[in-house]
């Protein structure tokens, strides 16, 4: 099976039903933690590979190497990644991180509820800000609802779309659950999500957004397996033994000084969901076996970490000098604020690549702000941080600043 070029989000309103639709897509169901069992929603990133197909016959579109529809012979397309991000209001610094390794989005809104919902509006702005332009619209759960109401729905989905940068986003009306109109979604995605072109020359980097313990309990020490992190490269090849290094790495205290110390070990193994590779090229959504200490990686505990060859990854850095972009007005509320400048002690979360950590403004000027951070984060000067306040008790995204 080939390795995945391309990472398709799925974002929207909690509950408007993207794990569905991602299981519609791919066959997969991507909340598999016990806490989402139980509770009915996505809490981490969920991730599915298929593959795209093109019927030779009748021209639909399908996962299928046999077109379901008329059983004619498909011509294969691409081999895609999607990565599910949560909904709920408390977990937009998940789907903000999960944004970072995104190529493309499908913005999932439900037809039985009026657009749109605060995270609706959230996550498109979060999608705007991280950067990820291209956006096919789903017009979710139409089975719900009259052909009415479904109209009527369409049509605020335009209105809403209209004064965004997806004004020209198709809107495909879809049922997730009955598989109804995936063909249409598919061909949507194909045209308006293209795979972009990245640098195989350069040296190989890749944003860390999970990081597992693949051990069973009660394994013999003989018997365990290094820790496993899982995410995008961005650039460059890695091949199974490559040496890599991992930053910022992990806290070291030694006689009362706190330090961040990089990580370096070997691949020993590479994954694309189930299959084996043995060179992982840019795009696509992977699993680097390593020789680390498993309680190094457990419990996603890397994410947000920055891989790549030794010696080539950028600078640690504990502060940032920001040039900030603000937004006019706080989205996500049911009444939407003004958004006032940054100052001088405030406490402000930000997202740089998979990395979340708070920050202190310790200088504002203008549109120029400093920021002391609680935990370090290897980034290229020149990328963006997505920038959250603390409004009436949650984070709320509020702008971006580029890295000086």
């Amino acid at each position: 099976m080939p390795q995945a070029e391309v990472n398709i989000g799925l974002v929207g309103h909690v509950d408007h039903g993207k794990t569905t639709l991602t299981e519609a897509l791919s066959g997969i169901w991507t909340d598999v933690h016990s806490e989402e069992i139980r509770r009915g929603i996505s809490i981490r990133l969920g991730y599915a590979d298929t593959s795209f197909y093109k019927c030779k016959e009748c021209d639909r579109y399908t996962t299928k190497e046999k077109c379901p529809y008329c059983g004619g012979a498909t011509q294969f397309l691409r081999r895609v990644s999607f990565v599910d991000a949560p909904g709920h209001e408390m977990l937009m610094a998940t789907m903000i991180s999960g944004a970072a390794i995104m190529d493309g989005a499908i913005l999932v809104v439900a037809a039985n509820e009026t657009c749109p919902q605060p995270q609706t509006k959230e996550h498109l702005m979060a999608l705007d800000i991280i950067g990820v332009k291209n956006i096919v619209v789903a017009q979710n759960k139409v089975e719900l609802v009259s052909r009415e109401k479904a109209l009527e729905n369409y049509k605020q989905i335009k209105e809403f779309l209209a004064g965004t940068p997806a004004k020209d986003a198709p809107i495909i009306p879809v049922s997730a659950i009955h598989r109804a109109n995936i063909d249409k979604l598919i061909e949507a995605i194909e045209k308006v999500i293209p795979t972009p072109k990245r640098d195989e020359t350069k040296p190989a980097r890749m944003y860390v957004a999970r990081s597992f313990d693949v051990n069973r309990p009660g394994t013999r020490p003989e018997n365990l397996r290094g820790g496993v992190v899982g995410g995008s490269l961005q650039q460059g090849k890695l091949k199974v033994g490559d040496e890599i290094e991992l930053k910022p790495g992990i806290k070291i205290t030694r006689e009362g000084r706190t330090a961040w110390q990089s990580l370096v070990s070997r691949v020993v193994s590479l994954h694309a969901m189930d299959s084996p590779l043995e060179e992982a090229k840019p795009g696509g959504l992977i699993g680097v076996g390593t020789l680390l200490d498993p309680s190094l990686t457990k419990g996603d505990s890397l994410v947000g970490s920055v891989l790549g060859l030794p010696g080539s990854l950028p600078e640690v850095l504990t502060s940032l000098e920001l040039d900030v972009n603000l937004m006019k007005r706080v989205v996500g509320l049911e009444e939407e604020l003004e958004i006032k400048p940054l100052v001088t002690g405030e406490v402000l979360m930000l997202n740089v690549g998979t990395t979340m950590t708070v920050g202190t403004v310790v200088s504002a000027r203008g549109d120029k702000a400093t920021v002391r951070l609680k935990l370090p984060v290897c980034v290229e000067i020149g990328a963006r941080a997505a920038l959250s306040r603390r409004i009436a008790g949650r984070w709320r995204l509020v702008g971006y600043g580029i890295i000086k």
